[in-house]
């Protein structure tokens, strides 16, 4: 596995091949803890991994370097999976001064117990001269904890850029011209859509002033490091980040006896009587991971729910909620159920909707039990009225 950036810089990381859930976030290809090593007159460990592989992650640090010629530790990211292993690192590098933020000072000392760390504050914009190399550090607030930071190796044109334009995904390469450049960028979208997508403000403003560096290399936290297809994935988030609408239609919906089923199918034959992509999702048979991705660059959004004990169904409410708090923004939206004593699914559905601020299309439709045939024509409609706004994306 070739694991050098450049002839001063290595990737010391670790592949988490059997992971399949971060925080709810469904990994199917797994994962990378991704740190690195730049050995330079002195040296600098940027970021450690999980705590269950720092044993690892430290053996692949010996094969360059002895531990206690390691002088700085630089941690980009409170967050667990890059900092779990601090404690393992500090105690393994008893030379080593740790580098950070004050806020990531502050988050580290509510993780770990950082009484005997070595520990000194850097400030934004600031340097640090290895010998024959220069860290600049800048802070990223909201990219996508308050402490993150991202550290430039100045005469390499090399950011190490935390969480930015990362992707869950486990590979026997380390970089982007070594993989599959479509499944790279399909979890790179489901990343920002999972992880990024609540923070497009922070995120706007890291790349414009992120933008103004000389970028060779792009090494991120986790996945692939990009060498060769950065102008690819820096254009994707340039659209993401906005929640650039496609021309794509997206039918989320949960049945109970099917009734629920057939609107939607309904609501999908409205959508394709216009040239748009089209989308129908059973959330009983979907990771909410893969509907939030869907959704983030759709421009219209259905969503439909039988009721079950005066509420909606117990799936489409954690879709919701997971998307809720993700808010994806310019959405166009309708709702639709089948009740049997009251339509108090839909109407949760409706209260959801609102609640992420998307514009409704038309007005709820609902029926009692199986729907029939002017139910079904007002489906139809609706989803060409989506078809429609989805056109003008």
């Amino acid at each position: 596995m070739n694991t050098k950036l450049t002839d001063h810089v290595f990737w010391v990381g670790h592949i988490d091949w059997a992971v399949r859930d971060f925080h709810g976030y469904t990994t199917s290809r797994g994962s990378t803890y991704n740190a690195y090593l730049v050995m330079a007159g002195k040296t600098a460990l940027i970021d450690s991994v999980k705590a269950p592989y720092v044993a690892a992650f430290l053996e692949n640090v010996k094969s360059h370097v002895p531990l206690d010629k390691i002088d700085y530790i630089v941690c980009n990211h409170a967050e667990p999976d890059h900092s779990g292993g601090l404690p393992a690192t500090v105690k393994a590098c008893p030379n080593a001064t740790v580098l950070c933020n004050a806020k990531c000072r502050d988050a580290l000392a509510h993780h770990y117990d950082v009484s005997g760390w070595k520990i000194q504050v850097v400030k934004d914009a600031e340097t640090l001269a290895l010998g024959g190399k220069t860290l600049q550090f800048f802070d990223t607030p909201m990219v996508h904890w308050p402490e993150s930071m991202a550290t430039y190796v100045v005469e390499d044109e090399l950011l190490f850029s935390m969480d930015a334009f990362g992707q869950h995904y486990a590979s026997g390469f380390r970089f982007d011209d070594e993989s599959d450049l479509c499944e790279v960028m399909q979890e790179a979208k489901t990343y920002y859509a999972n992880i990024v997508l609540p923070y497009g403000r922070p995120v706007a403003a890291a790349l414009a002033r992120l933008g103004g560096l000389k970028l060779k290399i792009v090494a991120p936290s986790h996945g692939v490091i990009w060498r060769s297809h950065f102008d690819k994935i820096l254009a994707a988030y340039q659209a993401w980040m906005v929640c650039r609408p496609a021309k794509k239609v997206v039918i989320a919906y949960c049945s109970m006896w099917n009734s629920t089923h057939v609107m939607a199918e309904a609501v999908v034959a409205g959508a394709e009587e216009l040239p748009v992509d089209v989308k129908l999702i059973d959330v009983n048979a979907t990771s909410d991971t893969q509907v939030v991705t869907e959704v983030m660059d759709c421009a219209a959004f259905a969503v439909g729910s039988a009721t079950l004990n005066m509420g909606l169904m117990p799936r489409m409410a954690a879709t919701l909620t997971y998307l809720r708090g993700l808010k994806p923004v310019g959405k166009t939206c309708f709702a639709f159920g089948s009740y049997g004593w009251a339509p108090k699914g839909t109407e949760e559905v409706s209260q959801y909707l609102q609640a992420m601020q998307m514009t409704p299309a038309c007005a709820p439709v609902v029926c009692r039990f199986a729907p029939d045939a002017e139910t079904l024509a007002k489906c139809r409609a609706a989803g060409r009225a989506l078809a429609e706004i989805a056109m003008k994306a």
